[in-house]
């Protein structure tokens, strides 16, 4: 199973539309998420219409229709593998340790909200997930987002894709 991971879109204020080469992922992934920060329900509704599945949260910037139509936190089981979805987790300094005690029954979570790529594992197995951002990269090098699959119940070749400049 193939999984798209993207977070902190935040359409059209950051970039006007959503990078080509993000777009060519989405026929490929079984399973979307996305983890807030939409901004505009446009966004939302041209994923619903080219994803087999859709996973997504809303963010601190997304507003009332957005929030009627999307969770704050998602959960979903997948070949075997419990993941959740939210926009934020909090500062980096004990995040796996705060996410572990908030997220208990997960095996993966997947968030957003710092634009920062991040791939770690807690104490107890969580792993933590943050694709960054494919629009705005903010202080980072890249604008980004990540692919994953699930292989036999669990969760492999995790890769960062970095966009090109621009």
């Amino acid at each position: 199973m193939r999984l798209l991971l993207i977070s902190d879109t935040h359409l059209p204020r950051r970039a006007e539309r959503l990078p080509q080469a993000l777009l060519a992922e989405l026929p490929r992934a079984d399973v979307v998420f996305h983890a807030g920060d939409w901004v505009d329900t446009d966004t939302l509704d041209l994923l619903e219409s080219r994803s087999r599945r859709l996973i997504g949260v809303y963010g601190n910037n997304d507003g009332p229709e957005l929030r009627t139509r999307l969770p704050e936190v998602a959960y979903a089981e997948l070949d075997g593998l419990r993941f959740g979805a939210v926009h934020e987790t909090g500062p980096a300094r004990g995040r796996e340790a705060r996410c572990a005690a908030r997220f208990p029954d997960l095996d993966v979570l997947v968030f957003g909200h710092s634009h920062i790529p991040w791939d770690s594992t807690a104490p107890g197995g969580l792993r933590l997930l943050n694709p960054g951002s494919p629009t705005d990269r903010r202080r980072q090098p890249y604008r980004t987002y990540m692919t994953a699959e699930i292989d036999g119940g669990a969760l492999a070749e995790v890769t960062l894709h970095r966009l090109p400049q621009g």
